[in-house]
């Protein structure tokens, strides 16, 4: 019933929110005559990610002369299904969404963290009797959406690699995981090390890391080819600038890229491809 209520607010929040931003001036530049669809994997709650993002994007579009709209989406598949119609201009989403981006719609990624790498992570209670992997065979774990990228599929194919049969339930983000596994909804859970890092001390002293995956280079933003040079090239510098004030370094720390750096998607992500795990994704019908 919690998750449920946490789950209708969240609903709430967001057709609020559409509204607000509807009736309101661009992030950025005011004066822009261009307003650029920036959107981002709910991986937390609307009301994170409206708070993290929004100042950051009105920043560096103050600053570079760009105009932003920021649109959550409710769930994860929502998401998706935006991102492979290509309706985002600028999309901050998971490594393999950036493969199948790429893949169908040629979106290119710009620039993503250089020191926080990206690792999956299967957390349990801190209580938990549980000490190996093989013990969950046939439990409940739980997942953000199936195509969360370190959170869900890499953890799902280590699982499957291993022959360790689950039942997995999606609760939609990290931070429902994280709370289901509290909550005994879930014998287990999976996430990444930068959202747990992101909740409250006092949910993180509940949960002990059970098992975590290699790291690969994190979330990046990427733009669709619509976008033009230019104007990623004056995005892109305006956040690497970031990192030279205070105030700039604490709105990067609010979206987890704190050092930001250039990616390209044939070094940084084309790897990835290898790794065969569309035989684990769920895309929903268009």
């Amino acid at each position: 019933m919690h998750a449920l209520k946490r789950h209708l607010f969240e609903l709430l929040f967001i057709a609020c929110l559409g509204t607000t931003v509807a009736n309101a001036a661009c992030l950025g530049e005011q004066n822009s005559t261009k307003v650029y669809a920036f959107d981002v994997v709910p991986q937390l709650t609307a009301a994170k990610i409206y708070t993290t993002w929004s100042p950051l994007l009105q920043r560096v579009g103050q600053d570079a002369g760009l105009c932003f709209e920021l649109r959550l989406s409710a769930s994860i598949p929502e998401f998706e299904q935006k991102l492979l119609k290509g309706e985002p201009e600028f999309v901050f989403l998971n490594p393999y969404h950036a493969v199948l981006a790429n893949q169908k719609k040629k979106y290119q990624p710009l620039l993503a963290d250089s020191e926080d790498l990206l690792t999956g992570i299967l957390v349990v209670r801190a209580d938990s009797p549980i000490k190996s992997l093989d013990e969950l065979k046939g439990k409940n774990i739980s997942f953000p959406a199936p195509n969360s990228f370190a959170a869900s599929l890499v953890i799902r194919a280590e699982l499957a690699k291993r022959k360790i049969d689950i039942n997995p339930v999606f609760v939609k983000t990290h931070s429902n995981v994280y709370r289901s596994v509290i909550g005994k909804d879930a014998v287990a859970g999976g996430g990444v090390n930068n959202t747990l890092d992101n909740e409250a001390s006092e949910v993180r002293q509940q949960l002990r890391v059970l098992f975590e995956t290699q790291a690969y280079t994190p979330h990046p933003v990427a733009t669709h080819p619509s976008v033009p040079a230019a104007v990623r090239e004056r995005f892109l510098k305006t956040m690497l600038k970031l990192t030279q004030d205070e105030e700039g370094r604490k709105l990067l720390e609010g979206i987890n890229l704190s050092k930001p750096q250039s990616v390209t998607y044939a070094k940084h992500y084309k790897p990835l491809e290898s790794m065969q795990l569309e035989k684990f994704l769920v895309l929903a019908a268009p």
